[in-house]
């Protein structure tokens, strides 16, 4: 390393030291991108005349055949150089000679790993917006092929009202496109250029960071160099995003091992994400909608951890900041799996209507709709509720469904009770009933599922 810093040292590193300070078991990722940020800067030096354009050719011609050798599994990773820009940097000495020393002008390690970090963003932003869009095109398919299916709605994990399958699918839909609209904000935040920033003061040469903007696609710069450098709020910020994404899909898995329990039996997942059981052979463990759950909380852990780095770091770089690769390239890795194989579990997953129809004969579902039967007929919403909680409680002593009273029953309550009564009890007449707009009527969740469709057409023009 003696030739990075010279001779301030007098004595070599400490070898435990040397493998403790390393980075490059992780950073190593961010190869691809140190190298185009590296062919972009080299450009920028030859425009603005602070290396000859001879001298530029041939340090992006060293730095192509480097990227050639990493694509191929042939590049000599040593960690001697600590991390990902110096082995490059290495690498390029022994292919051009002393010319590679140039690249470094006017350039720091600090501006140049905010660099790949941001390019690195970018680009894997750009990916989990696709994948999210998959979920929501299958959540939209199974919705879209089962709008008859009626199944008990709960709160408090009680049964609350009936619902069809199709409404209570697409609040998923509706969580995943806040999750992108976070996602592009984040993406939004990430679209700056640092590089030019130099170690933290910007440089004394006559750099063109507009022009760099352009080579590399950025949309504007970084305003302040000691901000530039010091700056981790874009990875806090995806962070935050992909953590309530996470919980969004840890919704959905817990949903899905219970769904999928013989208590309910709603659904049946495929038995390509299920396991079975070392010692009970009739076990079929819903492992995969678990592990999300679990990867959740790694997910969070992440967010935690680099909010941890970032309490109270004076400005402006500090070594500290190397530690912000790890739980985020953990973060990217297990949301984009989690998504994947979220959409495939969603795809294959079959419905069981039968059971969620039996499931809405218990626990007196329809028993609002005849509070709201009673407001109908010029009972007050509150004397109604009164009404029909001891409704209910009689129903209860007498172990009897709503539907099963007989008329004279129900008028020993209330005399406003007619025969209409019994089409209001109705399930499938509940669910109609609510039509207001968002509502769980038929009607209502074709017009929520037609509107999705745009939301995901519209998407898709923009993305062109």
């Amino acid at each position: 390393m003696s030739w990075v810093w010279g001779g301030r040292f007098l004595k070599p590193l400490n070898k435990r030291a040397e493998k403790f300070l390393a980075s490059l078991p992780f950073d190593r990722r961010l190869a691809s991108y140190d190298i185009q940020g590296s062919i972009a800067h080299t450009r920028m030096l030859a425009h603005c005349g602070i290396i000859t354009q001879e001298e530029s050719e041939n340090i992006v011609r060293g730095l192509e055949e480097i990227a050639r050798e990493i694509e191929e599994g042939q590049f000599p990773f040593n960690i001697k150089c600590e991390d990902i820009h110096l082995n490059i940097e290495y690498r390029l000495q022994e292919k051009i000679g002393e010319l590679a020393g140039k690249l470094h002008t006017a350039r720091s390690r600090n501006d140049q790993i905010a660099l790949d970090l941001r390019l690195f963003l970018r680009e894997e932003i750009s990916r989990l917006v696709e994948l999210v869009r998959s979920l929501q095109e299958v959540i939209l398919e199974v919705a879209e092929k089962n709008l008859e299916v009626i199944m008990p709605g709960f709160t408090h994990l009680q049964p609350a009202q009936p619902i069809l399958f199709s409404h209570h699918l697409l609040a998923y839909f509706h969580m995943l496109e806040r999750d992108q609209g976070r996602m592009k904000d984040a993406l939004n935040r990430a679209d700056m250029l640092p590089l030019g920033a130099g170690a933290l003061a910007g440089t004394s040469f006559p750099i063109n960071r507009h022009y760099l903007a352009r080579l590399l696609s950025f949309s504007r710069l970084c305003e302040n160099s000691v901000d530039a450098v010091s700056d981790r709020d874009f990875i806090l910020e995806f962070l935050s995003a992909t953590s309530i994404m996470m919980m969004h899909l840890s919704r959905l898995g817990e949903e899905l091992v219970l769904w999928s329990s013989p208590a309910f039996h709603f659904v049946e997942l495929d038995d390509a994400f299920c396991t079975g059981s070392s010692i009970m052979p009739q076990k079929k463990n819903p492992d995969v909608p678990e592990l999300i759950r679990a990867k959740t909380g790694r997910v969070y852990g992440a967010l935690i951890t680099l909010l941890t780095i970032m309490k109270a770091l004076p400005l402006s770089y500090n070594r500290d900041l190397q530690e912000d690769k790890v739980p985020l390239f953990d973060t990217v890795d297990n949301v984009k799996d989690s998504l994947m194989i979220m959409t495939e579990i969603i795809r294959t997953m079959k419905i069981n209507p039968e059971r969620m129809r039996r499931f809405t004969q218990e626990g007196y579902l329809n028993a609002t709709d005849l509070a709201d039967y009673l407001v109908r007929k010029g009972i007050p919403f509150r004397q109604a509720h009164e009404l029909v909680s001891r409704i209910v409680h009689y129903a209860l002593e007498k172990d009897k469904k709503l539907e099963e009273f007989s008329l004279e029953e129900f008028q020993k309550f209330s005399s406003v009770i007619g025969e209409d009564v019994y089409q209001v009890l109705r399930i499938d007449n509940c669910v109609a009933a609510r039509k207001s707009y968002g509502g769980t009527a038929p009607e209502a969740v074709r017009h929520q599922i037609s509107l999705a469709r745009k939301v995901l057409r519209s998407g898709d023009r923009k993305k062109k």
